[in-house]
């Protein structure tokens, strides 16, 4: 498995430079190994590609996780989770290993192997989950299917990531996130926010 993670992080230093364009030699120079070594852990690209995407939704999701860690109410970190992935945008820019090549590869990818990748970005839909059991248990929302509705809002949540990398924001990043939450928020009957309802009518008037 040491073997494995190490072809990954080379995998990942070369995807900071040339996003996906680079060759199956380049990754066993990069990771100082030989070719037959890559496919004993590896079919081929695409899996090493699978590979680094679930890397990086895991380690990205500990993150979120970490970084919410002092919030009590479960649907404030949920809120937290959803807007640093939309936000996250601003941050990254068109870069090689930024948001668009993530998107061309997480659609590539899921077109071919559409049960690896589901697992391959499992962890974040985990995270949402685990809020959403904990929501549920206090009292604050009311679903039937906790399980079935973190996945709903990760594909919602990956949509809306995906768009933004390729068009222009309509808003600033917060406002999308902060939109993408309240249409998620309603969706699990949760009890509206103080203010919430005059909030968004503002944000709608000033849209229009």
């Amino acid at each position: 498995m040491e073997q494995a993670r190490a072809i990954v992080r080379a995998a990942q230093r070369l995807i900071s430079v040339k996003g996906s364009a680079f060759t199956t030699q380049d990754l066993v120079k990069e990771a100082r190994i030989a070719l037959q070594t890559f496919y004993r852990y590896f079919p081929g690209k695409d899996q090493l590609l699978i590979a680094v995407i679930e890397d990086m939704v895991e380690t990205s999701a500990a993150e979120y996780k970490k970084r919410a860690a002092s919030l009590d109410d479960p649907l404030e970190r949920m809120r937290s989770y959803i807007s640093v992935v939309v936000e996250s945008l601003a941050r990254s820019g068109d870069t090689p290993h930024g948001p668009r090549f993530i998107t061309a590869e997480h659609w590539r990818l899921s077109s071919l192997y559409p049960e690896e990748m589901e697992r391959a970005t499992r962890p974040f839909t985990d995270l949402l989950r685990g809020e959403i059991e904990a929501a549920r248990d206090r009292g604050l929302i009311e679903v039937a299917d906790p399980a079935y509705d973190a996945w709903l809002i990760n594909q919602l949540v990956m949509s809306v990531f995906h768009h933004y990398a390729f068009a222009p924001a309509d808003l600033s990043y917060p406002e999308i996130a902060e939109r993408l939450w309240a249409f998620c928020r309603a969706g699990l009957c949760a009890r509206p926010e103080p203010g919430g309802e005059a909030t968004i009518r503002t944000k709608k008037r000033r849209a229009v």
